[in-house]
């Protein structure tokens, strides 16, 4: 994702567009003048791509809200006992996060509806956090890549004007100090060539994740409304899993939770 678009950049930059098997010799020539930060630039994107290709996998509405679901549970609720076991056996053998979060509601069905809801909730946000893995890694990745490729930057302006300090030489500064600026470009470009498609697949998949729980509530108060005692105050189920707007807010659930 990342280091084949700063490779195709950068050669680009360096070959002037021409196409040909130069032009990739060039591109690697490009990777390795720019310097040793190159190294964990390009750690970091492929520890970007494993991320975001196993979230997008993990976070398909199959796997999350499976369709079969629903219609099967509520077939094991109407021909079900007293004590819901159908219903509960089904749930742990689906395993899917909405068969998790309905299971903690299911086994407080006797029970009066605020206390049915907090455990919902609780289920709720613990599936949150479970969609949300690895999520900080990313954030962390978008954070640190820009101030990798400065890093990078500063290594090179020092060493253009480290060797300019130990030339005897009064002329040809400037093609001195050419290869440690062209390091030093070079590490800045790689480093917010990687920022920047972290930010946006950071936001699209938590924007996904938001999505789902938010479908996900939906689906538990309209089963509080439908199931729940009925002696108790159905209109205020409400279980509301807090969608995480950020990867800080993860360590407060798992506190509150805990």
């Amino acid at each position: 994702m990342v280091t084949v678009w700063d490779l195709l950049i950068l050669g680009q930059a360096g070959g002037g567009g021409e196409v040909s098997a130069a032009s990739v010799n060039s591109v690697w020539d490009f990777v390795i003048k720019g310097g040793p930060m190159m190294i964990p630039i390009a750690v970091c994107s492929l520890v970007a791509l494993t991320i975001s290709i196993e979230r997008l996998v993990s976070l398909s509405r199959r796997n999350i809200i499976p369709s079969a679901f629903l219609p099967g549970l509520k077939k094991a609720m109407d021909d079900d006992d007293a004590d819901r076991s159908s219903a509960i056996k089904y749930c742990q053998t689906h395993g899917s996060p909405v068969a998790n979060i309905f299971l903690a509601g299911i086994k407080k069905l006797s029970e009066p509806v605020e206390l049915m809801e907090k455990y919902i909730q609780e289920a709720g946000q613990r599936e949150v956090l479970k969609l949300r893995k690895y999520l900080r890694s990313l954030n962390v990745i978008a954070s640190i890549a820009p101030l990798m490729g400065l890093l990078g930057t500063i290594f090179g302006m020092i060493m253009a004007f480290q060797t300019v300090a130990t030339s005897g030489e009064a002329l040809g500064k400037a093609e001195l100090l050419a290869k440690g600026i062209y390091q030093a470009m070079i590490t800045t470009a790689a480093g917010l060539l990687l920022a920047i498609p972290v930010v946006v697949v950071y936001h699209w998949i938590s924007a996904k994740i938001e999505s789902l729980v938010v479908e996900v509530d939906q689906m538990t108060v309209d089963f509080i409304e439908e199931y729940a005692d009925s002696g108790s105050d159905v209109e205020s189920a409400s279980p509301k899993f807090r969608p995480i707007e950020d990867a800080d807010d993860t360590e407060q659930v798992a506190a509150e939770t805990a």
